[in-house]
């Protein structure tokens, strides 16, 4: 620990540790919050196509968001590391590693294509309507070719967030924006010799908005003078396998527990459409406005994951554990806020997505249940975001999976659908599952970071 760091009092301490992570964590949430939007966009405008180009985009959404998911999660290990090399003041290590993780990107980007391409056997395991298969494959082809850039992209910022550049995450996030409601106009209506393709347009303007958020953020980081040090774009290297494994040994479990997480909230998706439509309207309601709540804590969490790893790479063990701790508490106080509010205004929250009263009821109900889960959801995703930056993620794997398809689920079968534990509950009981595995995830994965910070702590913070 610096001499600096010693002389302040620990409110000063904790002071300034918030400060400089929320300088890390306000763009990436206002970039997350901007793709986000993109989605919002894209649903919107081709709604007011015809149900079937929504429902098109709805079914392709579903299966190309966990595949973007579990890819972005894997070249995720980008961040710790770099991270820790920055830290330490390794600075020339930095582009040798960057330039082997964006030859991982180029094969987990292609891979995730050949998936999206090749899908249409699922829908036909969906039981999905004849008429939405062709629809829902043109739109997925349209996603698939802009896999590679996400790939590529995804591994800059990864890049960039490591050094504690998180503003050009930011800025090619708001200008995705920006582009992506012009080009979804000309592609779903057909303008400047483009042909009309409905909702399928959907899925071309979004692979260009990919593709030109990839090109703005190589440009940016090729240029600018922040970058310079570290030499990224200096040679050309070839892949070497040793390193490239290392990353994605690191990364893939990432991937998985992200995977993990989400794909449990489709399950229970599909597990509530047998109780009708309200029900699942409702259910569609509670979870998308608690996913744009999640996006907060979320974002937390990465720029923890940047302070945890540079503090390791200066050598300062107790400093990261610092930083995990001061994270989490910022996250707890943001989860009472978010709480308070959801509690307080569910019903104003519902009216936001339907005029309906009786889904105004169901959303309503199961908005309490999410309030309930900030706490929870608060402590899991930032102590996961502590953990990558001390680079313990297959443990983490392992705990997520067991607390989310060991725990969360079963119990929210059995409590919602079947009488073991008393009459089922509907998707109230699901919901309640949901609050039982995060809140298993989080205590599991607090013990392990405070044991992962005091081996570290003992062993000193040697380079990963």
């Amino acid at each position: 620990m610096n001499t600096a760091t010693t002389a302040l009092s620990r409110p000063a301490r904790v002071s300034r540790e918030v400060r400089n992570l929320l300088t890390l964590a306000l763009p990436i949430m206002i970039g997350q919050l901007a793709t986000t939007a993109m989605g919002f966009v894209d649903a919107v405008m081709a709604g007011r196509v015809s149900p079937r180009d929504l429902a098109a985009v709805a079914l392709g959404n579903s299966i190309w968001i966990p595949v973007y998911l579990l890819m972005t999660g894997t070249l995720l290990a980008t961040t710790p590391k770099v991270a820790q090399r920055f830290g330490a003041g390794h600075h020339t290590e930095i582009g040798p590693l960057v330039r082997q993780s964006l030859w991982l990107a180029v094969v987990v980007g292609l891979t995730a294509l050949l998936m999206l391409v090749s899908a249409e056997p699922i829908l036909h395991a969906m039981n999905v309507d004849p008429e939405l298969i062709k629809p829902c494959m043109a739109y997925l082809h349209g996603i698939a070719s802009g896999m590679p850039a996400v790939a590529l992209y995804y591994v800059l910022r990864c890049f960039s967030d490591g050094l504690g550049h998180t503003r050009p995450s930011m800025v090619m996030g708001l200008c995705g924006l920006a582009l992506n409601i012009p080009l979804n106009y000309i592609f779903i209506y057909g303008h400047f010799g483009v042909p009309a393709m409905g909702g399928v347009g959907c899925g071309w303007a979004t692979a260009i908005v990919m593709w030109v958020m990839m090109l703005g953020l190589a440009a940016w980081t090729r240029w600018a003078p922040a970058y310079q040090s570290s030499e990224l774009f200096k040679r050309f290297d070839w892949p070497k396998w040793s390193v490239i494994k290392h990353v994605l040994s690191i990364g893939l479990p990432i991937g998985i527990a992200v995977f993990a997480e989400s794909s449990i909230f489709a399950v229970i998706a599909l597990l509530i459409g047998s109780l009708g439509a309200n029900v699942v309207a409702g259910h569609q309601v509670a979870l998308n406005f608690s996913s744009l709540v999640f996006m907060i804590p979320y974002s937390l969490s990465m720029a923890v994951t940047v302070r945890v790893g540079q503090a390791l790479g200066r050598g300062e063990p107790r400093e990261a554990r610092f930083a995990a701790g001061v994270g989490m508490g910022t996250a707890l106080t943001y989860a009472c806020v978010s709480c308070s509010l959801m509690l307080l205004f569910r019903e104003q929250i519902a009216t936001i997505y339907t005029p309906d009263p009786s889904v105004i009821h169901v959303a309503s109900m199961l908005i309490v249940f999410a309030a309930l889960f900030q706490f929870s959801d608060a402590i899991q995703v930032t102590a996961a975001g502590a953990l990558r930056g001390y680079q313990d993620t297959r443990v983490t794997m392992v705990l997520t999976l067991f607390a989310y398809w060991g725990v969360g689920l079963p119990v929210g079968y059995a409590l919602g659908l079947t009488d073991w534990l008393g009459a089922a509950s509907g998707p109230s009981g699901l919901w309640q599952g949901l609050i039982v595995g995060l809140s298993c995830a989080a205590a599991m994965l607090v013990i392990r970071l405070t044991r992962s910070a005091r081996r570290r702590i003992r062993h000193g913070a040697a380079l990963a």
